[in-house]
C-alpha cells in the first residue's frame, strides 16, 4: 500500500489548490453566509470538470478515483470553499452505480455530470417521508435519499432554492435543509438500495474527513503566522513556551488524520473491485473501507476541532472577532464534525464493527 500522491495526483492538487485559492477563500466564505453557497464560484468550478470527475468514464465522467477526490477535498477544506462539491460528487457516483431506470435513460444525466444540476445526498435515512438535515439541501436541485429500503431521488427543482428557502440556520453557515420526498422517484429497492446508500455515506465520510484535514492544516498555518507577528513585552508571542506548547503537537495529529483519510480513500477504491477488506485491530490489519471511513471522520474531526480551537486561542480576543479568519474555520470544523452524528455515537458504531466478529 503506497499512499504517496502519484504524479497525476500532484497535478490535481496543484490545479485545485490554485483554483480554490483564487476563486474561494475566507473572504468569499463570508460573502456566502448564511447559506454557505457561492454560486459564482460554482459556475467557475464547472469549467474544471470537477462536479463529474468522480463518475466513471463509461458514464461520461472523468474517471477519477476516490483517492483523487480526497486530494481535491483537502484543498477545498483549506480554503473553506462554500461549494457542495463533496455532496454532489458522492451523489453523482452513487447514481452512476445504479442500473438505468428504463433501459435507455442514463441515471446520471448531463446536467449532473456538468454540475449545472446540483445533486445532494441525504446522509441519514428519511423520517416520515422527509430527508432531514441534508448537507446541501438548501442549494441542491435534486437529493438522493434512503427512505426505508427504497433509494429515491426528489425533484427536479426548476432552479436552486434562493437564500433562506428551507435553509436551516446553523452555526457553521452550511447549506442545510430538510427535503420533502413525497413525490420522489424510486431508483432501487431492497438490500441493494440499502448497500448502495451505505457505500455512498462511507464515501461522504472519507471526503468530509479530507475536507476537515484541509481545514486543520490551514488553521495551524493561521495560528503560527499570528504568533510570529503579534508581539507582547517586545517579543513575538510565539517565543513564549506556553504558546508553543499549544501548537507543537498539532502537526502530528493532522498528519495522522491525513493518513487515515488517505487510507480510507485507498480502501474505497479497492472495494469497488469487490475486495472486502480486513478488520483485525489485534493484528493491526485494517483495510475494511467502512471501518476506515469511520476512523478517518472521527480522527479528522478531532484534529480539526483541536487545531481550530488552539489557533483561535493563541489569537487571544481577536480570535472571536468576525474580521479574523480563524473563527470561520472554528465554526465550520465543528459543524462538519457533527453533521452526520455526534462523534461519540460514531465512535460507538465503529467499536461495534470492531467487536462484532468476536461476539
Amino acid at each position: 500500500m503506497d499512499l504517496d500522491l502519484t504524479e497525476d495526483q500532484e497535478t490535481i492538487r496543484a490545479v485545485f489548490a490554485a483554483f480554490f485559492d483564487g476563486e474561494t477563500g475566507p473572504a468569499r466564505a463570508r460573502e456566502a453566509e448564511p447559506t454557505g453557497f457561492d454560486a459564482a464560484a460554482w459556475e467557475r468550478l464547472l469549467e474544471t470538470g470537477a462536479p463529474g470527475m468522480g463518475v466513471p468514464e463509461a458514464d461520461g465522467g472523468g474517471g477519477a478515483s476516490l483517492a483523487d477526490l480526497a486530494v481535491v477535498a483537502i484543498e477545498a477544506g483549506a480554503q473553506i470553499a462554500p461549494l457542495p462539491l463533496v455532496d454532489h460528487g458522492v451523489a453523482a457516483r452513487l447514481l452512476s452505480g445504479l442500473p438505468n431506470r428504463n433501459g435507455s435513460e442514463p441515471t446520471v444525466d448531463e446536467g449532473i455530470l456538468a454540475g449545472s444540476t446540483i445533486v445532494g445526498l441525504a446522509i441519514r435515512p428519511a423520517l416520515n417521508g422527509s430527508a432531514r438535515t441534508v448537507p446541501s439541501g438548501a442549494v441542491a436541485h435534486r437529493v438522493v435519499a434512503l427512505d426505508g429500503d427504497r433509494l429515491v431521488i426528489d425533484g427536479p427543482l426548476a432552479e436552486v432554492p434562493g437564500a433562506g428557502a428551507g435553509h436551516l440556520a446553523n452555526h457553521g453557515c452550511l447549506p442545510l435543509a430538510h427535503r420533502d420526498l413525497s413525490d420522489a422517484t424510486v431508483l432501487a429497492t431492497g438490500p441493494e438500495a440499502v448497500a448502495a446508500h451505505a457505500r455512498a455515506v462511507d464515501e461522504w465520510r472519507t471526503l468530509t474527513a479530507a475536507t476537515l484535514v484541509g481545514m486543520a492544516r490551514e488553521a495551524l498555518v493561521l495560528g503560527v503566522e499570528y504568533v510570529q507577528e503579534r508581539e507582547q513585552f517586545g517579543r513575538p508571542v510565539g517565543s513564549f513556551q506556553a504558546v508553543q506548547h499549544l501548537l507543537a503537537d498539532l502537526p502530528g495529529l493532522i498528519d495522522g488524520a491525513h493518513l487515515l483519510a488517505s487510507k480510507a480513500a485507498w480502501a474505497g477504491d479497492r472495494a469497488t473491485d469487490g475486495t472486502t477488506g480486513v478488520l483485525d485491530v489485534d493484528a493491526n490489519d485494517v483495510t475494511n473501507f467502512s471501518a476506515l471511513a469511520a476512523m478517518a471522520l472521527i480522527a479528522a474531526g478531532e484534529a480539526a476541532t483541536l487545531a481550530t480551537d488552539r489557533s483561535l486561542h493563541v489569537h487571544g480576543g481577536y480570535g472571536f472577532s468576525e474580521e479574523y479568519d480563524i473563527q470561520l474555520y472554528y465554526r465550520r470544523a465543528r459543524a462538519l464534525t457533527y453533521l452526520l452524528d455526534d462523534p461519540a455515537r460514531e465512535c460507538r458504531r465503529l467499536a461495534g464493527m470492531i467487536l462484532e466478529p468476536a461476539c
